[in-house]
């Protein structure tokens, strides 16, 4: 990955083998959800989570997977509404398996995952409405065995 490499706008946590990327406007809750799935493995409601980036992520395609990692400056810092800047552990790159859209203004009353394309790799996603709490959903996602999640077109 190249030094020159844009960063998006997004949060990421590895969650299991797969990293969720966390999409939305300012004040969505993307740090609130990514702090949300760190703690969900830390009470055992996941098996594994791990910061790879808050705020700021790289993208970058490889070989038809969607890699993520943390921007320089911020790696291992996760803003916590209240206290600022706190420092976690973090994984220096994941390959994404999820796509949560945040506040998504094509999002349904009944989320269900669908799929999107970012930078040419299909991954499943799951867009939830402004106001919406995401971890419930997000999580009920995760511990779901990968064949009973069904993309909707």
């Amino acid at each position: 990955m190249s030094a020159e490499t844009p960063t998006v706008h997004a949060s990421a946590v590895l969650a299991g083998r797969r990293a969720v990327l966390i999409r939305g406007p300012a004040g969505a809750g993307k740090s609130q959800l990514a702090l949300g799935l760190v703690q969900a493995a830390d009470t055992g409601l996941l098996q594994f989570a791990r910061l790879v980036g808050d705020d700021r992520v790289h993208l970058e395609a490889r070989h038809g997977r969607l890699l993520v990692r943390p921007a320089a400056a911020l790696a291992g810092l996760i803003e916590v509404r209240g206290l600022g800047l706190r420092r976690l552990d973090y994984e220096p790159v994941a390959v994404v398996g999820l796509l949560v859209d945040l506040a998504a203004e094509d999002a349904e009353r009944l989320p269900a995952a669908s799929e999107a394309v970012l930078l040419g790799v299909r991954l499943r996603r799951l867009a939830l409405p402004p106001g919406a709490a995401p971890l419930a959903p997000v999580l009920a996602l995760l511990r779901s065995p990968e064949g009973d999640i069904k993309p909707q077109s």
